[in-house]
Parts: structure tokens; C-alpha cells; sequence
């Protein structure tokens, strides 16, 4: 089933529907998540200005800019094709173009940048900001390396292991080394302006992915490419809610500080819960730094303190891992005496949900190597690159789920 691709504004939201396993089967005909939006397999998709409302309450709406008009592509020209591992690559399955986002996006020309016509042979600098070790960042990365190896680019990689400086020095490098434009999955929202305006002094264009930083897109940055952190923080509060039947005393294990993923599925959630589930009480929020080891450490010094806590929402599926550790090692059985709630869709965690240890993830898709290859491409070849570019990701909300949809964890 090819997904949606919609443009409004400077923003596009892409419905992704996650159907293979890290190492690329076929396109999946699994749904995307409950209410989401997608095309039909053929035929041109319906205008979103009619009937069809472009999106579900629980997409991406809240991401578009909201003074311009919505409308879908083609199928035969613009809607996304699924690529061999998992992401859509904002484009048809041939590589065409697609009809420009209104607003003045961003272009090689408009910035005077060199125009690159094929990256055939082009050194593509890749900078992550976290060990490999963890399945996000590992299939982050493999996604990357995939997408170069199929465009015939020559991907240049360095690792920030959690250091903010190094960040800055390994892109400074790959600059040096030749790469010719950058994709940066950043470490933190803010503390990368040098690294950009040494980018820009070479004329190498950048885009980011996962988290989103608080400087200028087509300034500092060409593009997003990401979740809406706080749906995703609103949808994890739904599934804490009625796991609970609107009633206990849940914990949060917060992210690592300094980024927006961690403000936005926080507050997300919080707001959420308050709005919709009174009886649930939110009684600590604490960090566990996106880390295993952290979150179980974290979530045992919380269950030691407060007996009474009935849930558990970890702001990434390592805490909830580690969160799962600290409940058996507590003594209490993990997805019924204390309910686990989690985001991202790694297979340690998916896997317990299909034998009831761990009650429901929200997806967090990190395959955006054919996304940041086709906003790249689009902008060296004059085809305007939005200030965003949203996922809307599905979900694991019970054992029949985790069972059917297993093949999209990573």
C-alpha cells in the first residue's frame, strides 16, 4: 500500500507505513497506524480540499502551516513510494519530481549552491549523535549507509557519542574530508551554530533528522526530517489511559534534557493525560538520559520510593526496556502489575508486548535515509524542500498487533 505524501505550507507530512525488517523484504501491506491517511495503491489520491479530511486527529495536522491550502499528490507522479527499507522516499518509485510546496522553499539556486545532478560519486557526510549500540541509532545509521550505497554515494560517517563538542569537530571533518552535503541526526536542539556556519562557509547543504534544532531552516539548515514528538507523547497517554481504565499513579522516565524530543512527548503526554484520564495521577518525572542502564537505574530508585506506581511511560523504548528490568527485579510483573508504555518500535520491546510483559510503543521510524536523499535531491535539481518533512508513525497497542506488525521493528 504506497503511502501519502502531503504537502501544505513549508511542511510535508509523510503517512509512513513501516512494513519491513531492517533489512529490506518487500513492500509491507500492513495498516498504517489507526487513523491515519493513505492512498489508494492506484489512481490518482483524492484532493485533501474535499470530503476526505487530509488527515487524522491523530496525524500530523498539527504540524502544517495553517494559511495554506492542502492538497495530495498524484500517485503517478508524487506519492511516495515505499523504499526497500521501510521509509517512503517522498517521490515516485522511479525517482520523478514531484509539483513544488507553495511558500519559497529552499533550492541550490536560490542559495547559490553548487548543483549537484547525481550523487553518483558524491561524498555524503553523515554525523550521529549517539553510540550504534542502541537499536534506534543502529538502524538510523543502516538506513543511511542502505540509501548511499544505493544512490552510488560514498557516505562518510562519524559517531558524537553523546558529546555535544565532538559533534561540532566531526562535521567541521567531514567538511574537511570532502562531503560535498550533510546529513546531521543532532545530539541536542541547540550548541551546533558553529557546525552550521562552517556548512554554510563551504556551501554544504544540511539536513537534520530526529530531532529538530532551534535555528533557521534554509539558513542554518535546509530541512526536519522527523515525528511529531508530541503527538506521539499524546498517543502514549491514550494507551496509558485506557491500559489503566483512567485510573493510578504513573511515572515518567524522561528523555535526555536539552532536545525537543524530550519537551515535546513530554508535554504531550502530560497534557494529554490531564485532559482526557483525571484519575491517573503523574507523580514523578524523572530522567533516564534515553539509556538502558540509565532508565533501569532510574525506574528501580522510583519503585524503592513510591510501591504504589501502576505505570511506567518511558520517553524511548530503551528506558522502557530498562523499566521492564527494574519491575521483575522489583518482584512485580511487568505489563500487568505496572504497565509499560514506551516510543520508538525496537524488537526488545515489541517482542514483550506479544507475551503480555509490556503493554503498547509508539513507533518512532528511524529509516530516513531515502527521506533525507530525496530532500537533498530536490533541492540540488530546483524543486523547493520544505521547513519540515513529518512522519506519521504507526503503533503497537496490544499482543495481536505486536504479532502481526513484528517484521517493522527494528
Amino acid at each position: 500500500m504506497s503511502p501519502r505524501l502531503i504537502r501544505t505550507g513549508r511542511t510535508i507530512a509523510v503517512a509512513v507505513t513501516l512494513g519491513l525488517a531492517l533489512a529490506g523484504c518487500g513492500s509491507s501491506t500492513t495498516p498504517a497506524a489507526s487513523g491515519s491517511t493513505t492512498a489508494p495503491t492506484s489512481g490518482p489520491a483524492t484532493s485533501a480540499d474535499a470530503s476526505t479530511p487530509a488527515m487524522s486527529s491523530d496525524g500530523m495536522s498539527s504540524a502544517m502551516s495553517s494559511d495554506a491550502s492542502t492538497s495530495a499528490m498524484s500517485s503517478d507522479s508524487s506519492t511516495s513510494a515505499m523504499s526497500s527499507d521501510g521509509m517512503t522516499s517522498g517521490t515516485g518509485s522511479a525517482g520523478t519530481g514531484s509539483s513544488a510546496a507553495s511558500g519559497d522553499g529552499c533550492t541550490a539556486a536560490k542559495l547559490g549552491y553548487p548543483a549537484i545532478a547525481s550523487f553518483k560519486g558524491v561524498k555524503v557526510g553523515f554525523s550521529q549523535s549517539e553510540p550504534d549500540n542502541a537499536s534506534f541509532r543502529a538502524a538510523e545509521t543502516q538506513s543511511m549507509k542502505d540509501e548511499a550505497a544505493k544512490q552510488g554515494a560514498e557516505l562518510l560517517y562519524a559517531n558524537a557519542n553523546k558529546d555535544p563538542q565532538k559533534q561540532i569537530a566531526d562535521i567541521k571533518d567531514l567538511i574537511t574530508k570532502g562531503a560535498q552535503v550533510l546529513i546531521v541526526a543532532p545530539l541536542n536542539s541547540d550548541g551546533l551554530q558553529p557546525a552550521w556556519d562552517a556548512a554554510a562557509a563551504a556551501k554544504v547543504p544540511v539536513v537534520t533528522v530526529d530531532r529538530l534544532v532551534s535555528q533557521t531552516a534554509c539558513k542554518d539548515y535546509l530541512t526536519f526530517i522527523g515525528s511529531d514528538f508530541v503527538k506521539q507523547g499524546n498517543r502514549a497517554a491514550d494507551a496509558m489511559g485506557a491500559a489503566l481504565e483512567g485510573k493510578g499513579n504513573v511515572v515518567i522516565l524522561l528523555g535526555s534534557s536539552g532536545n525537543g524530543v524530550t519537551t515535546d512527548r513530554t508535554s504531550g503526554f502530560v497534557d494529554e493525560m490531564a485532559a482526557k484520564y483525571p484519575g491517573v495521577t503523574i507523580s514523578k518525572q524523572q530522567t533516564g538520559d534515553f539509556d538502558r542502564a540509565k532508565g533501569q537505574a532510574t525506574a528501580s530508585q522510583l519503585l524503592q520510593a513510591d510501591p504504589s506506581i501502576t505505570g511506567i511511560y518511558a520517553e524511548n523504548d530503551e528506558m522502557g526496556v530498562g523499566a521492564y528490568n527494574a519491575i521483575k527485579a522489583a518482584g512485580k510483573a511487568p505489563g500487568k502489575d505496572i504497565k509499560i508504555v514506551s516510543i520508538d518500535g525496537i524488537k526488545d520491546a515489541v517482542s514483550k508486548i506479544a507475551t503480555g510483559e509490556y503493554t503498547a510503543v509508539i513507533q518512532s521510524n528511524p529509516r530516513f535515509g531515502p527521506l533525507a536523499f530525496k530532500a537533498l535531491t530536490d533541492f540540488e535539481t530546483g524543486t523547493p524542500v520544505p521547513d519540515k518533512i513529518i512522519i506519521e508513525d504507526g503503533d503497537y497497542l496490544d499482543a495481536d498487533a505486536a504479532k502481526a506488525k513484528a517484521d517493522e521493528a527494528f
